[in-house]
């Protein structure tokens, strides 16, 4: 299998050459995300959540999840896109950190697919700055691209608004 490896003092992403990797895939808007498998504990549908008072904007709430309280990350706040039409309601994609599960409100999700390693590229420079900061690089897939979210960095919300 590949890697993906980031500098975290340049920020430099690549990849180390190997067969194949798998990842979780969602959307967000009009974008196409991965996870790698082994980060997502599980997929859930939307639940109940209990606003933080003074919290980071991008926190949508607490929830309880079978007695574990998981935070949830609006991912549409995180990356800068407008708010989700009315009516349309998130996914839970929960994901391990070193923090412990936290949650990451999707609009859908997709399917786990395996990508060659053949098809990564670097993170192109026309992406916004608030999406280019969490993405390790994308795949190119057949029709669209497979965007590689660095789940840790979009977890990191202590210095947003």
């Amino acid at each position: 299998m590949n890697q993906i490896t980031v500098d975290r003092t340049t920020g430099d992403r690549s990849a180390v050459i190997g067969q194949s990797r798998q990842y979780s895939t969602f959307y967000v808007g009009n974008l196409f995300f991965g996870i790698e498998v082994l980060q997502v504990q599980e997929v859930l549908r939307y639940l109940e959540m209990t606003p933080v008072p003074l919290a980071p904007e991008v926190i949508e709430g607490l929830m309880n999840l079978r007695g574990q309280i998981v935070t949830a990350v609006d991912m549409r706040r995180r990356l800068g896109l407008p708010k989700r039409p009315e009516g349309q309601i998130p996914m839970n994609m929960v994901v391990r950190s070193e923090d412990g599960a936290v949650s990451l409100l999707v609009d859908e999700i997709g399917d786990v697919l395996d990508v060659s390693a053949d098809c990564f590229e670097p993170v192109p420079d026309n992406l916004p700055a608030e999406q280019r900061e969490l993405i390790l690089g994308i795949y190119k897939l057949e029709g669209r691209l497979l965007l590689v979210l660095d789940a840790e960095r979009a977890l990191q919300t202590q210095q947003l608004n």
